[in-house]
């Protein structure tokens, strides 16, 4: 039986400088939804106070529904969000990046959509054209051409960090996953396209942070990217 409406994941890594703020704006958005929710974060070993942040976080909100887990090492995000799924409650399960460079005001619009019938519903990122968010753009639009190069998914943006499903469908499907790293995004919906799920695509405003250190590293996240989609492509299952 399910305990929520809606569990959300926050994947934590190295997130210091966003995540108070963060958690402020995304309880303030669920506290009108009208769901029932809880929020799980799920640390991934972060090297900086990101831990000891989500422990204040605990404490300032006693009356929510938060719960915390902490890796004893570093896994990369699919893994962190996966391990968040399985210790979810919630009819409805989604994660989103901590640092809300898509914002949390999405999120009554990607619950809805679950409700409404989508199996999945992920972000479209729009960018805004500067120097800020052009080396993402790009990075983006690579990723793409590469995928649909490879492997053919019809999507336009796999690798947002802005990801909803209903539980049921997904979870038999997550057990499927092997990649615990960024390459999980896009795992992820080759496999829901398989499976013939029902995936809605959200267009969304993505604003780049200038007050944070990205983790994204174009050049050999590209070449990782790459190497994981050949793999993928030649061994689905394995």
């Amino acid at each position: 039986m399910d305990k929520f409406d809606v569990s959300l994941i926050l994947p934590c890594y190295n997130e210091k400088e966003t995540i108070l703020n963060s958690i402020d704006r995304i309880i303030k958005v669920l506290d009108v939804t009208g769901f029932t929710w809880e929020i799980i974060f799920v640390d991934d070993f972060s090297k900086d106070d990101t831990q000891s942040l989500i422990k204040k976080i605990l404490v300032k909100y006693p009356k929510h529904n938060l719960r915390a887990f902490f890796h004893s090492e570093n896994f990369g995000r699919g893994q962190t969000v996966m391990d968040g799924f399985f210790k979810a409650y919630g009819k409805i399960i989604g994660f989103l990046d901590a640092d809300l460079e898509v914002g949390e005001w999405y999120l009554p619009k990607f619950i809805q959509s679950i409700e409404q019938g989508a199996d999945m519903v992920v972000a479209w990122r729009i960018y805004d054209f500067n120097l800020n968010s052009i080396f993402r753009w790009f990075a983006s639009k690579s990723y793409t051409l590469i995928r649909k190069i490879v492997i053919g998914l019809p999507y336009k943006d796999t690798e947002a960090g802005y990801k909803f499903f209903n539980r049921r469908k997904i979870l038999p499907i997550i057990k499927d996953c092997r990649f615990q790293d960024w390459f999980w995004d896009t795992e992820i919906m080759a496999r829901v396209h398989d499976r013939g799920l029902k995936v809605v695509e959200v267009p969304v405003a993505f604003v780049k942070r200038t007050d944070k250190n990205s983790t994204v590293k174009l050049l050999p996240d590209s070449l990782k990217y790459l190497k994981d989609l050949i793999s993928f492509k030649i061994k689905p299952n394995k």
